[in-house]
């Protein structure tokens, strides 16, 4: 694994809010506060045992404001870009003997305010997107107005009270989320409505409403509700969620988590569990800032047969790789340890916008608003031997592992579900389930994890003054160093 800063000009030295890889070529597409949207090719440094490099290849211009997300449908021929003043375009890709070229396709025109992220949904026939109008909107990409060739609005989602900064489409094409400033993240199911001409139409209602969390006060029997989430100063533009690949289970970033109602709030990532998508499974502890954007790898991995005691994440017939960004840090996570594989510190001066993986899982890219991304490669077979997964079938709970946030008695959050959830959730209360060892993480000159089968919850500590350089580390997991603080949860009682 190598991995660097490339410092060159991607977007006349404005910051770079977005991007993305190509599911097919591998071209990564970059876009930011200079309007445009810019493809590149990537040039693997394995042979010089160097970072990898860019050539640029093509802009796309049209926008006539600064670009917040990108995203390429499955397919590969059409590519979606949201910006401010709710500018939303899609772009269609049209392929010649000599080169490809990318041409406006449509507007899709609704929302009145910047938008902020965006997501296809798995037959790439819908998008649904997250704007500051509070909104999301699932569009039908498919259906036109005849004038100006504008999509179509499908469906209104308007539930939330401040901005939709991140959106997430099932890729089992069941449910939707959204996350916001107004520390809720929504799950909506799709309960279609009658059948027409062209097949059952789709409605998603709200299910269930992930806020507070319910925490006993000292000895007292009382409870005090807290919150899942950062609140509206959370410093980043974006709170990009993801489903995994199989859609078994919804990572979700900007966690704020409090061990009791007196404690210092911790920086997570929750875990949701396809089958209870109430409340979530576990929490990924220990970043020093928070967490603003998750990503999947694309490529499943063979198992690894791993003897630990302390297991993987989820019980699955094959290893799922994912990416955390905080504000200044990645880490990289597989479904078969529970700890980091790799954590790469110092890597930009401004805050991390995206991360997203190639088609192959060969590189991972971010950006940062500084105006530089960042690359990392892979080596053949490092991140393990590729396997193929069936999207397309539902998977089997019972091969989940059951997970705790701390202890699952211990988080009651606000939701809405329908009467079979409800029953469901009274079932699922009534389990007693053991503790998941929490991550430890301690960063200075060198960060290094530590597994302990006890209760406790880390935080990175690093010195705020502290500058960071361009040249990214590259750190693997070590456990042999004590962690420098620690936080003891408090067993709470049903």
């Amino acid at each position: 694994m190598k991995g660097g800063t490339i410092q060159i000009s991607w977007h006349d030295g404005k910051p770079v809010l977005t991007l993305d890889f190509h599911p097919i070529s591998g071209l990564l597409a970059t876009a930011g506060a200079d309007y445009d949207i810019k493809l590149w090719l990537l040039n693997s440094g394995q042979a010089e045992k160097k970072i990898p490099s860019v050539s640029y290849q093509s802009s796309l211009t049209y926008h006539g404001c600064a670009v917040n997300t990108i995203r390429f449908s499955r397919s590969g021929e059409l590519l979606a870009s949201g910006a401010d003043g709710g500018e939303l375009i899609i772009w269609k890709l049209h392929p010649s003997e000599t080169n490809q070229s990318w041409k406006v396709h449509k507007s899709l025109s609704f929302h009145r305010k910047d938008v902020l992220d965006l997501q296809w949904s798995p037959d790439d026939a819908f998008l649904i997107s997250g704007s500051v109008d509070n909104s999301c909107i699932i569009w039908d990409v498919n259906k036109d107005f005849p004038i100006l060739l504008q999509g179509s609005v499908h469906q209104i989602l308007d539930a939330h009270c401040h901005y939709v900064q991140g959106v997430a489409w099932d890729p089992l094409s069941k449910y939707v989320a959204s996350l916001s400033s107004d520390r809720t993240c929504r799950i909506y199911v799709n309960k279609p409505q009658a059948k027409s001409k062209s097949g059952e139409k789709l409605n998603y209602v709200c299910q269930h409403v992930i806020t507070k969390a319910d925490q006993q006060r000292g000895d007292d029997t009382k409870t005090v509700k807290t919150h899942l989430f950062h609140d509206e100063t959370l410093p980043s533009f974006f709170r990009r969620l993801s489903w995994s690949p199989d859609g078994s289970f919804l990572l979700v970033p900007s966690g704020s988590f409090k061990i009791s109602p007196t404690s210092e709030a911790v920086n997570a990532t929750y875990v949701f569990s396809r089958k209870d998508l109430s409340r979530p499974a576990l929490q990924l502890p220990g970043a020093n800032k928070p967490v603003v954007v998750v990503r999947f790898c694309p490529v499943a991995f063979k198992l690894r047969g791993s003897s630990s005691e302390e297991g993987g994440l989820f019980k699955l017939p094959y290893r799922i790789v994912f990416a955390i960004a905080t504000l200044n840090s990645v880490y990289i996570y597989d479904t078969e340890c529970v700890a980091p594989v790799a954590v790469l510190a110092g890597l930009h001066y401004a805050a991390i916008t995206d991360i997203t993986w190639s088609p192959t899982a060969s590189y991972l890219a971010l950006s940062s608003q500084d105006g530089y991304c960042t690359l990392v490669e892979f080596e053949d077979s490092e991140l393990g031997e590729p396997v193929s997964i069936s999207v397309g079938k539902k998977p089997v709970d019972g091969e989940e592992r059951k997970h705790d946030l701390e202890k699952t008695d211990e988080l009651m959050t606000e939701a809405i579900p329908d009467e079979r959830s409800k029953q469901a959730e009274s079932k699922q209360d009534e389990e007693k389930q053991k503790p998941l060892p929490s991550i430890i993480t301690t960063e200075g000159e060198e960060k290094k994890q530590v597994m302990q089968k006890t209760d406790e919850v880390m935080t990175e500590t690093r010195p705020e003054g502290e500058k960071q350089p361009l040249q990214s580390k590259v750190n693997t997991p070590v456990s042999s160093k004590p962690a420098r603080r620690r936080i003891t949860p408090m067993a709470i009682d049903p």
